[in-house]
């Protein structure tokens, strides 16, 4: 028997249990999500990078500087490609990272202080050793600006960092790979804050406080039962536009609507199958009738509603809208701000690789990122928070952490907002490419090379679960 009271066996992962299908086969279908779309994500890097140091390089920053004009009703917006990408299509992006966080948080690894405490004390370790690197490049340098980056080399990609421990196979057991998850959701939490607080502008409280208004008719919308997307997507958009007129970044209302998302279906598994028999018993009865037609129409038409309101919204939103954040919204963010020129800029490109800001973001991913994670969540088991997955000792944790360096997306989202100056973007971004490369084959090397505790690797996907004190 397991922790969780449910028999171990062969198809323990595919059974009806409430923990495989309530958690470990969303996770897992997400991660299998992550890691094709961290495919997809490093295509379109490769050819944003050709594109804009090839004789074409002019197409490439005409295209994504084009000004766009949209009106819809009362919103008005006038702003780059690039800016319709990096604050609108990112905005669904972060919903989805929002309806994830709410899944760890509310029934995942995150849904209790003594699962949440150990990849929590390695996630902020992985956080602030990374800056404290960066800034230590950067104060000497005394320009404010410069040392606004110190949230660069904070951020962790799940798409990639998943997408290697993906390839690892059963090298990385479940425990390991779910302590992984686990860490990178606190991350995105922690690059959230960040983003919030330290990369806002100056606010516009009238409009902050009418999509804080608008919050609040959904969230009694939903306590009223109102569930048509009719309601709610209009509503996201306005509540959108609200933040991003407001001065705080428009992705963090992504985050708010999927923290809102509810994670309980209306109907339990028992309702709903008190009211599939009642639907398909009246069915029987409607197939007998002359006159049956319309009325088994209405009764296909009813079970098609049960069964969809026996799904949680949190569940049916991110299956709808996690395959086009990973394979279209993300690939597409990496092709518009992926392509740094090394030429023709202020500093030639060996000037470039010695700067600061660019030492400090890679030195802060590939160093700071395993080393803080180590140290944190060594100091986490000594003050007894928590203990190791199944199968995971500290060895994995440094090759975890390294794979936790790869910053990629929200490092390259962060750059963009910790500078105006063109060239330190440009630096910063060297740096993520060098930093989150060097990481991530640091990261599979280690994994791939050490041994994992108990040869019974074969069973792992199916029979490992993590226990109550596991991460």
């Amino acid at each position: 028997m397991s922790d969780y009271g449910e028999p171990i066996h062969e198809t323990w992962l595919q059974s009806d249990g409430m923990l495989p299908r309530r958690f470990l086969r969303p996770v897992l279908e997400f991660t299998r999500i992550e890691a094709a779309g961290g495919i997809l994500l490093l295509i379109a890097a490769i050819i944003a990078i050709i594109w804009a140091n090839s004789p074409a390089f002019e197409s490439y920053f005409t295209l994504f500087n084009t000004e766009l004009d949209i009106r819809m009703g009362p919103i008005h917006l006038s702003e780059s490609l690039k800016d319709i990408i990096n604050d609108g299509l990112m905005a669904i992006f972060f919903f989805v990272v929002g309806l994830e966080i709410k899944r760890e948080l509310v029934v995942g690894e995150l849904n209790s202080f003594k699962k949440a405490s150990l990849p929590a004390m390695a996630a902020l370790g992985g956080m602030i050793i990374p800056a404290l690197i960066y800034l230590a490049f950067v104060i000497p340098t005394g320009d404010p600006e410069a040392i606004r980056g110190w949230g660069i080399p904070m951020a962790t990609d799940i798409a990639f960092s998943v997408g290697v421990v993906a390839l690892l196979g059963s090298r990385v057991s479940v425990g390991a790979k779910l302590f992984l998850l686990a860490l990178a959701i606190v991350d995105d939490i922690g690059a959230i804050a960040v983003i919030a607080v330290f990369y806002t502008e100056d606010l516009n409280f009238a409009y902050l406080a009418m999509a804080a208004v608008l919050i609040v008719v959904g969230f009694f919308g939903r306590r009223a039962g109102i569930t048509s997307m009719v309601f709610y997507v209009p509503l996201a958009i306005v509540i959108w536009y609200g933040f991003l007129e407001s001065g705080v970044h428009a992705t963090i209302a992504g985050v708010v609507l999927g923290l809102l998302t509810p994670v309980a279906a209306k109907y339990s598994d028992e309702q709903f199958r008190q009211k599939a028999v009642q639907v398909l018993d009246r069915w029987d009865q409607d197939y007998a009738s002359p006159h049956s037609a319309e009325r088994l129409d209405q009764d296909a038409l009813e079970l098609a509603a049960v069964a969809r309101e026996s799904v949680s919204p949190l569940d049916r939103l991110e299956h709808m809208l996690h395959p086009w954040s990973s394979f279209v919204i993300v690939p597409i963010f990496a092709l518009a701000n992926a392509g740094v020129r090394f030429i023709g800029q202020e500093a030639s490109f060996a000037e470039q690789l010695t700067s600061p800001i660019l030492m400090g973001v890679a030195v802060g991913l590939m160093v700071g990122k395993p080393i803080g994670i180590f140290v944190a969540t060594w100091i986490g088991l000594k003050l007894k928070l928590g203990v190791l997955p199944p199968r995971t000792t500290m060895a994995t944790i440094f090759g975890l952490g390294a794979l936790a360096g790869i910053g990629f997306t929200v490092s390259l989202f962060v750059s963009e907002l910790a500078f105006r100056h063109e060239l330190f973007v440009n630096e910063a971004k060297l740096g993520i490419f060098i930093g989150s490369g060097f990481a991530g084959i640091i990261g599979a090397l280690i994994l791939w090379l050490i041994k994992t505790p108990s040869d019974d690797a074969s069973k792992d996907a199916d029979q490992l679960l993590p226990s109550h004190d596991a991460t």
